[in-house]
């Protein structure tokens, strides 16, 4: 009682972590050490922020609401906070005034999580691990296997440079507003050694895309035109539908 009540932005998909139980399961997920330095995606009302900001080196929040921004600034247990107003999509790890590589943690609007895990993958070099909140829906197709219904682009592209653990699952209960879909923790972290070059990306990303948009068809005719080689086709029988493929298969494309 006695906090000030947030107006919530529903085009910042706020969604405000409430319950002390998750907010600690969280803290014992994420395991903060004193050596840490922590990138905060969304803090929102510094629940989760002033029980991890205490036990790490170095932490910095990047926040887009200017009327949450003025909460953490009034926050005596976040004095030691740096607080960046920004779009979290529009700001370079290594342009922030913290030591990198950094851990990330979010909780994130749902409407940008796809985004975000892209900027992720763009920002590999500058980043140690990632946990981020999720809808439940889209933690499955991250951890999908090959041919279920879950498995599509985004279980290719991230596979490729990432590898996803699912933590734990969270209800819609423990959210200020709650929210009408079931949500996921998950621990991202990069590949010792990425499928696909940094150089191969988009054009991985395009033919990944292209697939799975005609996700019924044999791969002979949806990626026909890509110029896929001989020696591949060799490999991979084009006769097969994309969802078969594995993702070290996909990556052979490019």
């Amino acid at each position: 009682m006695g906090k000030s009540p947030h107006s919530f932005r529903k085009k910042w998909g706020q969604n405000f972590l409430v319950d002390p139980n998750i907010i600690n399961k969280i803290h014992n997920t994420i395991k903060p050490i004193s050596s840490d330095n922590i990138l905060e995606i969304g803090p929102g009302d510094g629940a989760l922020t002033q029980i991890l900001l205490p036990a790490v080196k170095d932490m910095i929040s990047v926040e887009v609401d200017p009327l949450l921004i003025e909460k953490l600034y009034g926050n005596e247990n976040l004095r030691s906070l740096k607080i960046i107003h920004d779009d979290i999509l529009k700001t370079n790890i290594y342009d922030l005034d913290i030591i990198n590589p950094v851990r990330v943690i979010g909780n994130i609007p749902y409407n940008i999580t796809s985004q975000i895990i892209f900027w992720l993958i763009e920002q590999l070099d500058f980043w140690e691990d990632a946990f981020i909140m999720v809808q439940k829906e889209v933690a499955q197709r991250l951890v999908a296997k090959a041919s279920t219904k879950e498995y599509g682009r985004l279980t290719v592209v991230v596979g490729a440079y990432l590898d996803v653990e699912y933590c734990f699952s969270i209800p819609p209960t423990v959210f200020i507003p709650r929210p009408k879909v079931n949500s996921a923790f998950i621990r991202l972290t990069k590949k010792k050694h990425a499928l696909v070059e940094d150089s191969k990306y988009v054009k991985f990303n395009n033919v990944v895309r292209v697939a799975f948009n005609q996700r019924r068809k044999m791969l002979k005719n949806s990626l026909k035109g890509w110029g896929i080689p001989n020696k591949v086709k060799e490999k991979i029988n084009f006769s097969r539908r994309p969802e078969t493929l594995s993702i070290e298969e996909f990556a052979m494309l490019v």
